[in-house]
């Protein structure tokens, strides 16, 4: 029997039971959808968040008070504080392979200009930030160089936070009032957007030390450093270590994080989830094989006669367990893509319905998706196959 006579007599069967095999079909499909569903999002969350993280770049590290022991968010928000200051800055940038340093102080407090003011944040840097955090101005300059420790009355504001006080009028050499000290605006920075709900846009740069006068504060809560590139990150990380260890007379009271063992932790979490995503997704798919192997158990029993018949005009018992083998592959691969197109139907009206979900859709997963489904309709297949292989021809007959 060649393929076409596979094909026609295969086709045929499905039609012969459309009740039955539409069931057997939406089982499958319910399956695939789920795997396009749930992996779209996985790889599109996957996606967004390296896009997050890596946009400030991979060669940097910060620094921040507390050793933490345990999981936990370092500095301010969480474990046991201990100060970090600008001498311990300034001590850093003199390590080999360090580029840039930048202490950071932050607080929120409202900004207030044009007459009109806003509740943000407020960062308190040096001109290293631009460097370290990969930002960059739209319009006049950054915080001006010299010594850290004489912060001026000058703010940089963000791209949204400028529009909120002053509109599409220029804000240059304007003034506004930060947490009631008075400070001229010398730079507006171009667009950043946002990290883990941080809005960069909306937000006011000052001078470290003009910061740490507002918020009444005696140390910095975070130093970022950037390096020379990447391969270096283990060094640098341990030589940082080493010089505050040393600083801090012999504690390690600070928590160093570099940018690849943030993105090492979060694919360890990814590939958590896409196991879970896989396990439900199989579970789904087995429910559907199920079905499957039901009707096609069901279905040998009913053709008897037929495959007597197939036996009788020189079918081989070979052949006709690819025939059903091949029926049921069918089943599976209709259900399969009528699953695909479900999924990404679904995830087009999500995407639709939610435009900041990050959904993404590989092609390999479609083709992945497509040919687990026939892999499925081969291991569903087997036994009710196998089953009409063994009939005797003539018992065949006579059953009939």
């Amino acid at each position: 029997m060649d393929a076409a006579g596979y094909l026609e007599l295969g086709v045929g069967a499905v039609r012969s039971h459309r009740l039955r095999s539409m069931l057997s079909v939406l089982g499958i499909a319910i399956g695939i959808a789920a795997v396009i569903l749930l992996t779209s999002i996985g790889e599109g969350t996957r996606r967004y968040m390296l896009a997050q993280f890596t946009q400030f770049g991979t060669n940097i590290l910060g620094i921040n008070p507390g050793k933490i022991d345990t999981l936990g968010i370092p500095g301010v928000f969480g474990g046991t504080t201990h100060k970090l200051t600008l001498d311990d800055a300034e001590s850093i940038r003199r390590i080999p392979g360090i580029e840039a340093v930048a202490p950071v102080a932050l607080g929120q407090a409202r900004v207030a200009g044009n007459g009109r003011g806003r509740s943000v944040f407020v960062y308190g840097a040096t001109p290293d930030l631009l460097e370290v955090l990969k930002f960059q101005i739209g319009q006049g300059s950054f915080l001006p160089p010299g010594d850290p420790r004489r912060g001026s009355l000058v703010a940089v504001l963000g791209p949204k936070l400028k529009r909120e006080l002053f509109g599409e009028a220029n804000a240059l050499g304007r003034f506004v009032r930060v947490a009631d000290t008075r400070l001229r605006v010398i730079g507006i920075m171009a667009p950043k957007g946002t990290l883990l709900g941080m809005d960069f846009d909306d937000v006011a740069y000052v001078p470290v030390t003009t910061a740490m006068r507002m918020f009444n504060l005696d140390e910095v809560q975070e130093i970022d450093v950037s390096f020379a590139h990447e391969g270096l990150s283990e060094n640098v990380a341990e030589n940082v270590r080493d010089l505050l260890v040393d600083r801090h007379g012999g504690r390690e009271d600070f928590t160093i994080t570099t940018q690849t063992e943030m993105l090492r932790v979060f694919h360890r979490v990814m590939d958590a989830v896409t196991a879970t995503v896989a396990a439900i997704a199989a579970i789904s798919l087995l429910v559907g094989a199920i079905g499957v192997f039901t009707m096609m158990w069901i279905t040998v029993g009913e053709r008897v006669g037929e495959i007597g018949l197939l036996r009788a005009v020189g079918a081989t018992a070979r052949e006709i367990h690819g025939l059903f083998l091949f029926e049921a592959v069918v089943l599976t691969v209709m259900g399969g893509a009528l699953g695909v197109l479900a999924g990404l139907g679904i995830a087009l009206v999500i995407r639709l319905a939610a435009p900041g979900l990050p959904l993404y859709t590989p092609i390999e997963y479609v083709v992945a998706a497509l040919t687990l489904s026939a892999v499925t309709g081969m291991v569903a297949g087997v036994l009710p196959a196998r089953r009409a292989a063994q009939l005797h021809p003539v018992e065949a007959l006579r059953g009939e």
